[in-house]
C-alpha cells in the first residue's frame, strides 16, 4: 500500500531523563503531523524501532508522561529507538466501524502516518526496518491491531494493551487476515472502559469515547491471533510471581501459546486491574488498579527481544 508523504525538518532538541528527546514532523498529504522520538539519531546503526500509540484524549507526550517515561530505557542502551506519535485531536482512525470521534469523521491516514515515520526514521535513525515494532494502549491498540492487518509488512511484532478485537460486523478489516508475528497481549479483568470480557462499552464510556458495536474478550483476541499465526495447541497458563512490595490487590495470569517455527502470542491477564498498564507509574485511581508484578516496558523488550 503506498501513501503520499513529505519529510519536514526537526523541531527543537530537548533532553529528558537522561534521554535525547526530537520532536519532529512530517507531511501526510496536505497535514503536518508529529511525533517525540526517543534516541540518538548518530546511535548504532541497525536499531529496532518501537511506536508507541497513545490513548484517547492523550497525545504522544502524554502517553510518556502516563508510563512514568518506561519506554524510554528501550533506548538508552542504543538497541533501539523509540517514538510516541501524536493522533489526531486525540484519537487514531482504528478499524472499529463504528467509531465516531474526529479521527474518523475526518478520514484521518494513520497507517500512511505510521509508513512515513517508519520511512523518515530509517534515513535519519538508521533504524532496521525489518524490526520495527509497535505498541498500542486503548484506542492506540485499537490503531496497532488496523496495522496488523492492514499493512502487516510493517511490523516484526505487536503489544496491544487494553484493547480487544472489534467483533467480525464492527470490524473494518474483517476480510483481512493479519500478518503472521509475535502478538503481546495485556488486560485488566476489571477494565470498566474496555470490557476484558468483551461485548458493547457501557453507555457512558461510549458516548465519551465516541465508539459503539461490540468486540471480543480478551481470550478470544489472543485466541484468534494465535490461529492467524498457525498456532494449532492450546494455550499454556501459569501465575506471574508477585514482586516483593507490588500490593494493590491483583495478581497476573500468564497464557502462552507457542508452537515451533510460529511466532508466539501471550496474553497477560491482571487479575482485578484496571484500564491501566502494568509498570512502575500507576494510572489515576479513576481508571482502576495498575499491577505492578510486571512491568509492560521490560515485557515488551524481552519479548521483542531488544535489550535494556
Amino acid at each position: 500500500m503506498k501513501h503520499p508523504f513529505r519529510i519536514r525538518g526537526c523541531l527543537p532538541v530537548i533532553a529528558t531523563r537522561g534521554h535525547l528527546m526530537n520532536l519532529e514532523s512530517v507531511d501526510v498529504g496536505a497535514m503536518a503531523r508529529t511525533y517525540t522520538v526517543v534516541g540518538r539519531a548518530d546511535g548504532k546503526p541497525s536499531r529496532a524501532l518501537i511506536l508507541i500509540f497513545h490513548g484517547s484524549a492523550q497525545n504522544g507526550q502524554k502517553r510518556q508522561t502516563f508510563t512514568g517515561a518506561a519506554y524510554d530505557g528501550l533506548a538508552q542502551t542504543d538497541e533501539a529507538v523509540v517514538v510516541y506519535l501524536d493522533g489526531y485531536k486525540g484519537h487514531w482512525n482504528d478499524a472499529r466501524r463504528h467509531s465516531s470521534f474526529p479521527a474518523r469523521t475526518d478520514n484521518i491516514d494513520d497507517v500512511a502516518f505510521s509508513q512515513a515515520v517508519i520511512e523518515k526514521l530509517a534515513v535519519s535513525h538508521r533504524i532496521d526496518k525489518g524490526r520495527v515494532f509497535a505498541v498500542g494502549y486503548s484506542n492506540g491498540g485499537q490503531m496497532v491491531m488496523r496495522l496488523m492487518h492492514e499493512v502487516p509488512e510493517l511490523l516484526a511484532g505487536a503489544a496491544v494493551i487494553a484493547a480487544t478485537l472489534p467483533a467480525p460486523e464492527n470490524f473494518l478489516a474483517a476480510n483481512v487476515s493479519p500478518g503472521p508475528m509475535p502478538v503481546l497481549l495485556i488486560h485488566g479483568t476489571k477494565d470498566r472502559i474496555v470490557p476484558y470480557v468483551g461485548g458493547e462499552m457501557g453507555w457512558l464510556m461510549r458516548k465519551l469515547f465516541k465508539v459503539a458495536g461490540r468486540s471480543l474478550s480478551a481470550p478470544q483476541t489472543a485466541a484468534y491471533f494465535a490461529e492467524g499465526n498457525g498456532i494449532t495447541d492450546e494455550g499454556v497458563n501459569s501465575t506471574v510471581p508477585r514482586k516483593a512490595g507490588s500490593g494493590g490487590g491483583t495478581s497476573v495470569e500468564r497464557t502462552a501459546y507457542q508452537q515451533k517455527d510460529r511466532p508466539s502470542v501471550v496474553l497477560y491477564t491482571v487479575h482485578g486491574g484496571g484500564h491501566t498498564i502494568p509498570g512502575h507509574a500507576k494510572a489515576p485511581a479513576v481508571l482502576g488498579k495498575t499491577n505492578q508484578d510486571i512491568h509492560t516496558a521490560e515485557l515488551v523488550g524481552e519479548f521483542f527481544g531488544i535489550r535494556r
